[in-house]
């Protein structure tokens, strides 16, 4: 089958399949799969011209609700943390949007950027998976380490400007609402240069810098994913025509099949999450981010 915007030709079954199996883990952790199907599509399918972002973004939102709709059933969705971070982080996606079309157009420069971003996310969750291990040596027990109880639910206990402060499983979190606010701004500015949407990003940092529980943010987490990246697929799109000689807008037709696979595979891994500890998420998570960011590296240097 051949997809016009990208340029390639492939088996529709190949997208559809890797993004299966890829969302299916990686939800488990918050996270859409995109910015691992994004260095499928580039290094499998050789989808390379900057529309490749844009096309991730559409997988977001046709895979997303899949997750979402499971949490919410599962009443592991906090509508506030997913408001707080998608407010934040959709004026950082357009602001990516320019850097990716301005600035990083040629695939090599692209790939480094990339391979930077993979890394800096994996070495932070692996220094909280060893830190989490070395407590565990230790005799001490957090709950964010383990399963969680099969009737956990996440119950907003105050939201207000200043703050947000949630039940999980018996043990209360407090988050700045301003701090959050302006990392994920931050954070919006490399997911929408990497088309990601920025939400994605988010699950390791809350895990890892703010000590929030991986069972409790996946929900909010792939929600903001999901908001944000309708905003880039938009932003995207309208500008395709101010650059004429550039693929910038979507492939419907790639990203559909892509979008499908993942709407199966993250409903399919939200709701076998609660089964699984959290530190072989987190341990799933490193050695994927780690990986794609180390071939990334050899294939651009």
């Amino acid at each position: 089958m051949f997809f016009p915007t990208a340029g390639i030709e492939c088996n529709p079954l190949l997208p559809f399949c890797a993004a299966l199996a890829v969302s299916f883990f990686t939800s488990m952790g918050g996270v859409s799969g995109a910015f691992l199907l994004l260095p499928f599509q580039m290094s499998v399918l050789g989808y390379t011209n900057p529309s490749v972002s844009a096309t991730n973004q559409f997988f977001n939102v046709l895979a997303c609700p899949g997750g979402i709709l499971r949490y919410w059933r599962e009443g592991r969705l906090i509508w506030a943390l997913a408001a707080v971070v998608a407010l934040g982080t959709l004026p950082g996606v357009f602001a990516g949007a320019l850097i990716r079309i301005f600035l990083l157009p040629d695939p090599r420069h692209f790939k480094v950027f990339a391979a930077l971003v993979l890394l800096y996310l994996g070495l932070r969750m692996l220094r909280d998976v060893w830190r989490s291990r070395q407590k565990g040596k230790q005799g001490t027990t957090a709950s964010k380490a383990g399963t969680p109880s099969a009737n956990a639910l996440c119950r907003v206990m105050a939201w207000n400007s200043r703050y947000l402060l949630f039940d999980f499983d018996g043990q209360e979190y407090r988050v700045s609402c301003r701090g959050l606010a302006l990392l994920s701004l931050v954070v919006g500015l490399v997911g929408g240069a990497y088309g990601i949407g920025g939400g994605a990003i988010m699950a390791p940092f809350l895990v890892s810098m703010l000590g929030l529980p991986v069972h409790a943010v996946a929900g909010a987490t792939l929600c903001a994913t999901f908001l944000t990246s309708v905003g880039g697929v938009a932003f995207y799109s309208l500008l395709a025509p101010f650059w004429p000689e550039l693929s910038v807008a979507p492939d419907w037709g790639l990203g559909l099949l892509l979008g499908l696979g993942g709407l199966c595979g993250m409903y399919l891994g939200a709701r076998c999450q609660r089964l699984v500890p959290a530190r072989y998420i987190k341990y799933m998570l490193v050695a994927i981010l780690l990986f794609t960011a180390c071939r990334y590296l050899g294939q651009a240097l």
